[in-house]
């Protein structure tokens, strides 16, 4: 039970920090644009408290309700020898169950978070038209992987009943809490759709007008997806080292690699906000950043100065 009482820790104390941060973020874009300037990455990370929440309490409901039990890691013998009427058939069919309704809303708490940025890279690039079709493909490739991994999770295993079935087996590819179906399709599509989204605002950073090192710092303020893509490997290497209890200590950093998504994605608004505060202190390390956009013939035609979270237009010099 200490186990359980450490996760319940760990996943409340993150989610209420998540939860700050994300009112933290929300709070500072109303103040810079108003209430009702806010843009639809607001609200969609506004929209991911709820999957976020419903995961936390998911992850908790299947230790402390079901011992972290499904139909998965058991030899024939065993299936055929529990009762089913007895608790532990309970637990695992319910506990089956969960499984289904967590990778649902994993799945949506990081995508959610991937549409947000997005939407974000909207703002950050406006008016420089060469990143638009990059921005519509991210939108496409985060719809269409999204849409594969709900499929998988509902359809790819039929007749449905069969994600919690005991007896007989039905199978790897049934069992929700360690289908390697849905282990390697989640995390090579997270991957895949985090890649392609870091490098979307890293040549507006990398032709920006400042110092080598705060090129670096805004790369590394973009990147944080990277620690989400590992993460998510762990997740998916625990669950496969060991399907008896890799699935309740995969639940540990599904929780840990959502609340990073949550925090990475909403540092560049808060900093955006935070920023001019700091300034009379730190001046020397948080000069405007001056974009430029070529045409046809490689000569710059339009220019906006950038502040982390703010696109805005600068007159032509």
């Amino acid at each position: 039970m200490s186990a359980l009482y450490s996760f319940a820790a760990e996943a409340f104390t993150l989610l209420a920090l998540g939860i700050v941060v994300i009112s933290l973020r929300t709070y500072a874009r109303a103040e810079q644009e108003g209430i009702r300037n806010l843009m639809i990455d607001d609200y969609l990370m506004l929209l991911v408290i709820i999957p976020y929440t419903t995961e936390i309490v998911l992850a908790y409901t299947v230790g402390a309700r079901f011992h972290g039990l499904a139909n998965n890691a058991m030899t024939t013998e065993q299936r055929a020898a529990l009762s089913p009427g007895s608790e532990e058939y309970k637990w695992r069919v319910n506990g089956s169950k969960v499984q289904i309704a967590g990778w649902a809303v994993y799945a949506s708490v990081l995508w959610l978070i991937k549409s947000a940025m997005c939407a974000f890279y909207i703002r950050l690039t406006n008016g420089l038209n060469t990143y638009r079709t990059r921005i519509n493909v991210g939108f496409t490739l985060i719809a269409v992987t999204y849409t594969a991994i709900m499929a998988s999770i509902f359809c790819g295993c039929q007749p449905f009943h069969k994600l919690w079935q005991i007896d007989p087996d039905p199978g790897n590819l049934c069992q929700p809490a360690s289908s390697k179906l849905l282990i390697f399709l989640v995390v090579i599509l997270n991957i895949v759709t985090d890649i392609y989204l870091i490098t979307i605002p890293i040549p507006v950073v990398w032709k920006a007008n400042v110092t080598k090192l705060q090129k670096l710092m805004l790369v590394l303020l973009f990147s944080g997806g990277v620690f989400v893509m590992v993460a998510g490997i762990l997740r998916c290497v625990l669950i496969l080292k060991n399907p008896t209890t890799g699935p309740q200590q995969a639940a540990s950093w599904a929780v840990r690699e959502s609340f990073v998504a949550v925090v990475t994605s909403s540092i560049p608004m808060i900093w955006g906000w935070i920023r001019p505060k700091l300034r009379p202190l730190y001046s020397p390390f948080l000069t405007s950043i001056r974009l430029r956009d070529k045409d046809t013939k490689d000569e710059y035609h339009e220019k906006r100065e950038l502040d982390i979270g703010v696109c805005r237009e600068t007159p032509d010099s």
